[in-house]
């Protein structure tokens, strides 16, 4: 994971479901692929927009962080 290419908050933004066909969220610093997943459809997974970093929302989900373990990671945050 060291050799991963590093995303501001900037371009993370843009893959939001909206502006380009990825849509990407943030976790604790790394930079999650979820364009395939039926949950994150059209950027939007229940009250949580995809093109930003989920970290604090995880407090009020009705799951642990083990759900981005099947994700691929893609990058890192600056």
């Amino acid at each position: 994971m060291e050799n991963l290419p590093e995303y501001t908050r900037s371009q993370l933004a843009l893959r939001n479901g909206q502006d380009k066909p990825e849509v990407w969220i943030a976790y604790k610093g790394l930079i999650y692929d979820v364009s395939r997943s039926r949950l994150w459809k059209n950027g939007k997974h229940y009250e949580h927009w995809a093109g930003q970093d989920l970290t604090p929302e995880l407090a009020d989900a009705p799951h642990d962080e083990w759900v981005f373990q099947n994700l691929d990671v893609i990058g890192k945050l600056k």
